[in-house]
């Protein structure tokens, strides 16, 4: 079984075009740094480390990324441009996380016990409600009964996308109206996700960084009040990051993470952005593996991330 034997044909082709524009300026640039050149020498790494840098990878795992060839080229003593792309191929996948015992597409791990709570946190517009939206559906498709909860109680149209979102998939959502108590509405999603032994919930919550004590103090109350109710919740904490900002979604990775336990990532918008290489420095830099991402708009197009597919589309023709 090949690379992609778990993709289906449209995966293969959303994923592929969902990197295309990060491809095409990486690549333009790669090829500029490598140029007239045999050896892997030190223009080429200087150029390299520029490439990666414009590419939003992220200066730290640039640095990592570079210090590592650099080795190798002295290991090997020789090292040619045309083994570059393997290389890199090697050192950027061995930079991203994996979650341990996550399946590769919508089903829930295995042993866990049910409903699976996900608490989505993340600022307003990165695509958070939107994503909630597709990640209902696709669980759904797989099977699974699902839940959502509107705590995102502070924004006046949060809780009213979100029941759109519910209505659109097919999915009840549990609400208390704008200006609600987040942590109570979350309370009564979990409760309610037990009595209909759903199996997936999933929470949204206010997206604010202005006040990180404020922030923390509300994610805190919210995790406190799901234990009441089922003591492993919740079992994720999903923050959702937008690609087209860049470095600005390293520094959301940087807040969000000191403000709560987050465990997983979705990256959106891949489509819309030259950007992608900062799925590579996000999940380096904080160590939280990237559970999904988004390369369109449609539902089928939010894709549980494969760092192995996700590098290899990268590289492919190349």
């Amino acid at each position: 079984m090949g690379l992609f034997s778990f993709f289906s044909r449209e995966k293969k082709e959303d994923l592929n075009q969902g990197l295309s524009k990060t491809k095409e300026a990486f690549f333009t640039r790669l090829s500029r740094a490598i140029a007239g050149k045999s050896t892997v020498d030190d223009d080429v790494l200087d150029a390299l480390e520029e490439t990666l840098v414009s590419s939003d990878v992220g200066v730290e795992t640039t640095l990592k990324i570079i210090d590592h060839i650099q080795q190798r080229v002295a290991k090997d003593k020789y090292l040619g441009t045309k083994e570059l792309n393997r290389i890199l191929k090697e050192e950027m996948a061995a930079l991203l996380q994996t979650g341990d015992n996550m399946p590769d597409d919508f089903t829930l791990p295995e042993g866990v016990k049910r409903p699976y709570v996900i608490l989505v946190v993340g600022v307003n517009g990165v695509g958070k409600t939107t994503t909630i939206g597709k990640l209902a559906y696709q669980f759904k498709k797989a099977g699974n009964q699902v839940l959502l909860g509107a705590a995102d109680t502070f924004r006046a149209a949060a809780v009213e996308q979100l029941q759109i979102w519910g209505d659109r998939v097919g999915v009840p959502v549990i609400s208390q109206g704008s200006g609600a108590d987040p942590a109570a509405v979350a309370y009564d999603t979990v409760k309610s996700a037990v009595a209909r032994k759903a199996d997936v919930v999933i929470i949204d919550t206010a997206g604010r960084l202005h006040n990180r004590v404020n922030l923390m103090n509300e994610l805190g109350k919210i995790r406190n009040v799901l234990k009441k109710v089922m003591p492993e919740a919740p079992q994720e904490v999903l923050l959702v990051l937008d690609a087209t900002t860049g470095q600005n979604a390293i520094e959301q990775a940087r807040q969000f993470s000191a403000a709560t336990d987050v465990s997983a990532l979705a990256v959106t918008k891949l489509d819309g952005t030259a950007k992608g290489g900062v799925v590579i420095g996000i999940s380096d830099q904080f160590r939280i593996p990237v559970r999904y991402i988004g390369v369109g708009e449609k539902m089928e197009q939010l894709q549980v991330f494969n760092r192995e597919a996700f590098v290899e589309t990268l590289f492919e023709g190349v």
